[in-house]
């Protein structure tokens, strides 16, 4: 967590840290929450909640910002400080015409077990060091998903389109960034390797063994995001494939940790889920079947 705060103390005062305590009581999360508010009163704010998971630290963080622009930072990764550096200076460009609605950076996948690293970029997805629309974008690989990690919304647009993210909930993140997508018009890309994304402890909930143990919330998160817009209704083309395809890799994950588990009570929910999309949306669950 120290790691993590400090990488962000560098971008000065354009920066507010906002800093979740969601229940922590078995570690000295509170003492230091509170350490850097008294150091840094002008950055640092925190925030002590009875627990209610990673949403509900997202959340809390939202009702809370003061800021122009919103982004996740997950206390054990942090931020390239060079790079951070770069993106206030465009922000602050952008934000004397036009405020943008999404900031995307590339992030990089840093391996506990080997001590290895992977970069996930969009040079072939985005026009870079400008200002773009959904039209603008080019065709995404299947490892090119937007993520958490890779953007800074706008805060008021957040807030506009009425997000909130369920308690006691894994994989929430799919649903944050997933849900702002068709109020999004304008964006602009940096190819700067913005978030370090610390991957690789046996205790992470994207671990396996975890998501079959929290499957009920995986399969949670997959049905809010197929009842959250009518797909087929999203005027443009170029986001409507998007989104199309990010539904597709979520239904992708729920659908094969379901069946890794090898339990017949599994299976079932396996049958229960697709069931539910069909009786949500039957061109959709077509879609969905054929493509997968």
């Amino acid at each position: 967590m120290e790691k993590c705060v400090d990488s962000l103390l560098t971008g000065g005062e354009d920066i507010e840290i906002i800093l979740v305590d969601d229940g922590s009581t078995k570690d000295d999360t509170p003492a230091i929450c509170d350490r850097y508010a008294r150091q840094y009163p002008d950055i640092v704010r925190a925030i002590h909640q009875p627990n209610g998971g990673h949403g509900e630290g997202v959340n809390q963080g939202l009702r809370h910002a003061t800021g122009l622009y919103y982004k996740v930072v997950d206390s054990d990764d942090w931020l390239d400080p060079n790079a951070l550096q770069k993106v206030l200076r465009q922000l602050r460009i952008q934000s004397m015409k036009t405020p943008l609605d999404m900031m995307l950076c590339n992030y990089v996948y840093e391996h506990v077990a080997d001590n290895t690293s992977r970069t996930i970029d969009y040079h072939n997805v985005f026009p870079q060091d400008q200002v773009f629309s959904w039209a603008d974008c080019g065709h995404f690989h299947p490892s090119q998903y937007i993520l958490m990690h890779s953007v800074i919304y706008r805060t008021e647009l957040l807030r506009q389109c009425g997000l909130t993210l369920p308690k006691h909930t894994f994989y929430v993140d799919n649903i944050f960034v997933y849900y702002p997508l068709p109020q999004v018009k304008r964006m602009y890309y940096m190819d700067l390797d913005l978030y370090r994304y610390f991957i690789g402890r046996e205790d992470q909930s994207v671990n396996e063994k975890n998501m079959i143990k929290n499957i009920d919330q995986q399969i949670k998160v997959n049905k809010i995001m197929v009842d959250a817009y009518d797909l087929w209704k999203i005027a443009d083309r170029h986001l409507r494939h998007y989104m199309m395809n990010y539904l597709e890799i979520i239904t992708v994950i729920s659908t094969v940790m379901l069946l890794k588990s090898g339990t017949e009570e599994n299976l079932e929910k396996k049958r229960e889920l697709w069931t539910y999309i069909k009786n949500r949306d039957i061109r959709l669950f077509h879609k969905l079947r054929n493509r997968i």
